[in-house]
């Protein structure tokens, strides 16, 4: 199956795999809802799917993108050049907060959009949540399975360091189902748009939320483990009754407030770990 869409052939290095599907890209366009005036940004252009109807839709539009041969396509845009602002960075490594001053709307918050690279979804979301307290909401395209893990709820196979996480920066609203027909090349999984939601103050009180992602990836590293196994390294077994949980106990069965009980835990014996 051909690789190559609208003159350009996708980069396995990138991830890249190009929308095409007007029905779907117009339901994203509407879930996204672009407004202008506001701080739009989005990740990974690249051929333009969502670009273009969002630029019918607003004067100013700043772009991500890695691909230099897709970056300078889209400076050079026959409609919407002049709206664009490209930026030629690594996501993964891009201060967001530094794009605010060059926005519409400087003193406002971002609202991020993207068909994400599924090869690095998962760490540029854990990138983005550094900048909750900057985001209004962002919008995905990713991988159905990563928007499955995103929303889990404890008790469920999908629920993981992922879910507590993105739980604990943001709301997180499952949006619409993509099939692989959707893309060329066409990948071979099924993927799904996600819309997270910052909260304006933490669902709950953490003292450090490194030590949190730290506990909660313990705790998954050895999911099939009881919480006194896999947690052992962190906290006892009677610290782990004193915050109300049963040592024996695994992490999938563990809520946001459980894991934070024990990130508070051990901040309150050992400080910053």
């Amino acid at each position: 199956m051909s690789k190559t869409h609208l003159g350009h052939t996708a980069r396995k290095r990138f991830g890249q795999n190009f929308l095409h599907d007007d029905y779907v890209i117009g339901n994203i366009v509407s879930a996204i809802n672009p407004q202008d005036g506001e701080n739009l940004v989005e990740i990974g252009p690249g051929l333009g799917a969502l670009t273009d109807p969002v630029c019918e839709e607003v004067s100013k539009l700043t772009v991500v993108e890695l691909d230099r041969d897709l970056a300078e396509r889209l400076r050079h845009h026959p409609f919407h050049g002049k709206k664009l602002t490209v930026i030629e960075r690594d996501a993964l490594k891009l201060d967001f907060s530094s794009l605010l001053a060059d926005l519409p709307n400087p003193m406002g918050k971002l609202r991020v959009f993207g068909n994400l690279p599924y090869n690095i979804s998962t760490p540029l979301m854990f990138h983005l949540f550094s900048f909750a307290s900057i985001v209004q909401d962002m919008h995905f395209m990713l991988q159905k399975e990563v928007v499955n893990r995103l929303a889990a709820g404890p008790g469920s196979k999908s629920y993981g360091r992922l879910s507590v996480m993105a739980q604990y920066y943001c709301a997180v609203v499952p949006v619409l189902h993509v099939p692989p027909g959707a893309f060329k090349p066409p990948p071979k999984v099924d993927s799904a748009v996600v819309k997270l939601i910052p909260h304006p103050a933490p669902p709950v009180e953490v003292s450090s939320v490194k030590l949190l992602e730290k506990v909660c990836a313990a705790a998954f590293n050895q999911r099939r483990k009881t919480i006194r196994n896999s947690l052992s390294e962190w906290v006892s077994e009677e610290e782990l009754t004193a915050v109300g949980l049963s040592p024996t106990a695994r992490a999938e069965t563990l809520s946001l407030e459980d894991f934070a009980a024990v990130a508070n835990c051990v901040f309150t014996r050992d400080g910053e770990s």
